[in-house]
């Protein structure tokens, strides 16, 4: 959170903490851009009357340093034009000052589970990118050919980097509980994605861990 109203903020910090969260407080924009940009968080909240840097610099400064955590800008002042700048400055919600305590959380918890919707149809390791959502992916920014069945192994694997998955979990969510056929089918696909995202001269991004089954290697 970044507010420059101590009081405010110690108020929201509370209501925050009440909640279950954890919160982290800047008084000015050069500390909340900072914070933002090394930090990992769930939300952003940020105030737009802000010393040293204000809220609208502090937006667009983060969002041009590829940051997309969830952002909610607060204002005291009236007129659209302070909420038309703010979104298009990249912030994703607009609340105004004074807020009920349930109206404000109500917006801190859609960001989230609007976000967490965003988060896990997309996965990326290194330049490949997949869209669950799209049935997509993409390597060096050149879209790949993946049938069906290649794309869901692929998802599988992606949503787990650096974790190896077991062949027996691999085969129940990917071919499902009535497949009958050879286990060793997870080989030959592994083999076919192998060879359509494997860049030349480079370890392969699917790692076989022997006895046990494969993980997608993290950078």
């Amino acid at each position: 959170m970044v507010e420059d109203d101590h009081a405010l903020a110690l108020t929201i910090a509370e209501l925050l903490t009440s909640e279950g969260f954890e919160v982290e407080t800047q008084h000015d924009g050069d500390a909340g851009y900072h914070a933002a940009i090394t930090g990992s968080h769930d939300v952003i909240i940020l105030d737009i009357m802000l010393p040293k840097r204000n809220g609208f610099k502090v937006c667009q400064d983060v969002r041009d340093m590829g940051v997309d955590t969830p952002l909610l800008m607060l204002t005291a002042k009236d007129g659209d034009l302070d909420e038309i700048e703010g979104l298009e400055a990249g912030a994703d919600d607009f609340l105004r000052k004074p807020f009920e305590r349930a109206k404000f959380l109500a917006h801190i918890n859609a960001l989230i589970r609007r976000y967490d919707r965003h988060s896990r149809s997309q996965f990326s390791v290194g330049e490949l990118h997949i869209n669950a959502a799209h049935r997509s992916a993409e390597l060096n920014g050149v879209e790949l050919s993946l049938t069906p069945r290649e794309f869901s192994l692929l998802e599988f694997l992606m949503s787990r980097p650096g974790e190896t998955m077991a062949k027996s979990d691999i085969l129940h969510a990917v071919w499902g509980d009535d497949f009958d056929g050879d286990p060793n089918i997870i080989e030959v696909y592994i083999g076919y994605l192998r060879r359509k995202i494997d860049q030349p001269g480079q370890e392969s991004l699917i790692q076989t861990v022997r006895g046990i089954g494969y993980n997608v290697r993290t950078p």
